[in-house]
């Protein structure tokens, strides 16, 4: 699943959360985001070294 995949999907568990008032699936939904957010720069961070290594050759 794709990084904006895991943040719509945090963004509708969190939304779900404060509509129940549960707090659990608030959380949930923000550990999705952060997720996302971190897949996102990690592969930001893929993409840069290849680039790296593509001008080394």
């Amino acid at each position: 699943m794709g990084s904006n995949m895991d943040e719509a999907k945090g963004r509708i568990k969190e939304a779900a959360g404060d509509i129940t008032d549960d707090d659990d699936m608030k959380r949930e939904g923000k550990a999705d985001r952060m997720g996302a957010t971190i897949k996102e720069k990690a592969g930001k961070v893929v993409d840069k070294a290849k680039d790296v290594v593509d001008k080394d050759h």
